[in-house]
Parts: structure tokens; sequence; C-alpha cells
């Protein structure tokens, strides 16, 4: 499960109208099932020498895949079927670990609050359900 998008080499994802980087690679963003197809609209860009096509995928960007993963993720792994993550919610809480199922595409944050990114490491390390 992937897709793949163009990436300005100085940062951004290109959007939909092949005109403008946004910093933040959302439904905005032109995207392409296959490396093949977006090397052919990439040809026809003018700069193209400076964009790179990227793939996305739940492990490298898990907040496009699941759209209920809310606040900043500071790391990701995969387990079976399930992308882990550390999540702070929002700004200045305390962090959680969220599970996201790639089949059914839900989000689940654990019980347990983590003070600092230290705490959380070793249960992140360590997690399985």
């Amino acid at each position: 499960m992937s897709i793949f998008t163009f990436q300005s080499l100085a940062g951004g994802f290109l959007d939909e109208d092949l005109e403008h980087f946004n910093k933040i690679f959302d439904d905005w963003c032109i995207q392409f099932e296959s490396y093949e197809d977006a090397m052919d609209i990439m040809q026809t860009l003018e700069n193209h020498s400076d964009i790179d096509i990227v793939e996305i995928t739940p492990l490298s960007y898990p907040k496009y895949f699941f759209s209920s993963l809310q606040g900043t993720i500071y790391t990701t792994r995969q387990i079976e079927n399930k992308i882990i993550c550390v999540v702070e919610p929002f700004m200045g809480s305390s962090f959680k670990i969220a599970v996201c199922d790639l089949k059914t595409r839900k989000v689940r944050l654990t019980k347990t609050n983590y003070k600092n990114i230290s705490s959380v490491e070793s249960a992140f390390a360590s997690f399985s359900e």
C-alpha cells in the first residue's frame, strides 16, 4: 500500500495544480498509483530536474493513511498489519502510543501517558499487543 508524489529538492510536495509546493503532504498534493505514472507526468514539467519522485507509505507518512491520527508523530514501526507510532496528541500534552490498523484504517491510542520522549521510547521499542 503506497502512493507516489513529487517532492521539491528544497522540500515540500507539489500540489495538484502542478504549480506550488505544500510543506505538508495532504489531499491537495498530486499523487500516483505507480512510479511509472509519476515519471510520465514529471517529464512534462518545466523544472523536472528540481523534483524527485517519492514513495509515501503508511510507515513513512501515517497521518495521510490514518486521517483520525492527530498530533505530532515522532517515530513509527510496523508490527504485522499495524503501524505503531509515538504521538504527542497536542503541543505540551503527554506522549501516547498509537496503534493504526492497516486493514480497517482505525486508530487506537493506548491509555498510558508518557511525560517525556525518553520514557515512551522503551515502551515503544518493546511494544506488543
